[in-house]
């Protein structure tokens, strides 16, 4: 596919949406924005509420998970949390350490808005503890999972750049958390999150969940500067067109929700601030998400792996063993699994799809500029969205039965 030109929609210099010289001048300036105070205190009463999982009815479904070995690097991962630990200050202990069953994994956000006051700020870090949080998220990611984040981090910078406020959105300007102790048996993660970006990891032995995922960019790509050439999200977006496509008229009338973004055939309510037409994202652990689309019983043999082609695609942050771990439990649910589609259908063009199944929510969705000045939807802002629906989310179903089974179940209700 090509490029759709964003250079229209780089604001003129100063006036961009930059309010502040610092990334904390920037959060206090906007704070003070209605609907920046309404969204805060909207995520500040979904945080607060007990977890249950995103559902397609308010109930989670029993029996989907379930403990087992996946060949999960969670030797390497361990290794390198505890030298990770070996570098941080007592300070710093304090403020990104958590118990495994901490609500804080759910505290996490997707915005450039920095109002956390837990976690390591990636770019208030000495070097070598900065250097040595990569090296846990790229012993525990594939190549392609770790290329992939590093991308979504540069192309932050490459945005700061364009409207002048590198130092509110750079490729540090992220906050990292640890959870439990790093070890090869008892489960444990960390999280990193931040402007575009959202990963929780955990290990349980050789098992691991990363979900939820968040992953974006405005703009996917770099025509200029240091990172020219960079460009992510093509292969979502191709393959996401290329399935919707390949379906017969009919299966694509049943895919298809509405054929416009924003308004004309949009259901009301639909198109939501901050989100866009994303029902997974930040804080929406508990989002009830009725199915909706062509189901896919409903698909040919040939279409059948091109859609799992494209979820593939989004899975490939995963390492080897737990890449092909969740293959088998989405191809085993592949009946259930469920498509939609809202928007054009022509290239270049902007849209939205997701795919749901008992054990997968994957979201594809075009925005419209928040610093780029594009009021529409277009191709060159992309938001994506990985969650794992019916409570494990964060691995925490795997969570409660690893202390069931080893007997410590005190251990998650005490803390």
């Amino acid at each position: 596919m090509t490029k759709t030109d964003f250079r229209p929609f780089v604001p003129a210099p100063g006036t961009s949406r930059i309010a502040g010289s610092s990334a904390r001048a920037h959060a206090e300036a906007v704070t003070q924005i209605d609907s920046i105070i309404g969204l805060l205190a909207f995520w500040k009463k979904l945080f607060t509420a007990p977890f249950t999982g995103v559902t397609t009815g308010g109930s989670p479904l029993p029996g989907l998970f379930s403990l087992r070995e996946e060949d999960a690097p969670a030797q390497n991962a361990a290794r390198a949390a505890t030298w990770l630990l070996s570098l941080m200050t007592v300070a710093e202990r304090a403020k990104a350490c958590f118990d495994v069953t901490s609500d804080q994994w759910r505290n996490w956000q997707n915005t450039e808005i920095f109002v956390e006051s837990h976690g390591l700020r990636l770019e208030e870090l000495a070097t070598p503890t900065r250097d040595a949080i990569m090296a846990v998220i790229k012993a525990s990611l594939s190549a392609r999972g770790y290329e992939k984040t590093w991308n979504t981090m540069r192309l932050n910078r490459v945005l700061g750049d364009l409207v002048g406020g590198p130092a509110v959105m750079n490729e540090w300007s992220y906050i990292f958390c640890l959870f439990g102790e790093p070890s090869t048996e008892a489960p444990w993660g960390w999280q990193l999150f931040g402007h575009h970006l959202a990963l929780n990891c955990l290990f349980i032995g050789g098992q691991m969940v990363v979900s939820p995922i968040f992953l974006g960019a405005e703009p996917t790509y770099a025509d200029d500067g240091s990172h020219k050439g960079l460009h992510e999200f093509q292969d979502e977006e191709r393959k996401g067109l290329g399935f919707m496509l390949s379906l017969s008229e009919a299966q694509k009338a049943q895919a298809l929700i509405a054929n416009s973004l924003v308004g004309g055939d949009l259901p009301e309510g639909r198109r939501q601030f901050a989100d866009g037409l994303h029902l997974g994202g930040a804080y929406q652990d508990n989002r009830i998400v009725p199915y909706e689309g062509l189901r896919g019983d409903a698909l040919e043999a040939a279409q059948q792996k091109t859609l799992l082609d494209l979820t593939e695609e989004y899975l490939s942050i995963l390492p080897e063993g737990p890449l092909a771990a969740r293959m088998t439990d989405i191809e085993t649910h592949f009946a259930d699994t469920h498509f939609c589609w809202i928007g054009n259908k022509q290239e270049n063009k902007p849209f939205y799809y997701r795919i749901q199944s008992p054990v997968i929510l994957i979201e594809f969705d075009h925005h419209a500029g928040v610093y780029l000045t594009n009021t529409e939807p277009a191709n060159f802002h992309v938001h994506t969205l990985v969650r794992t629906p019916n409570g494990n989310d964060y691995g925490i179903d795997l969570i409660r039965q690893h202390y069931e089974s080893a007997g410590h179940h005190q251990h998650a209700e005490n803390n």
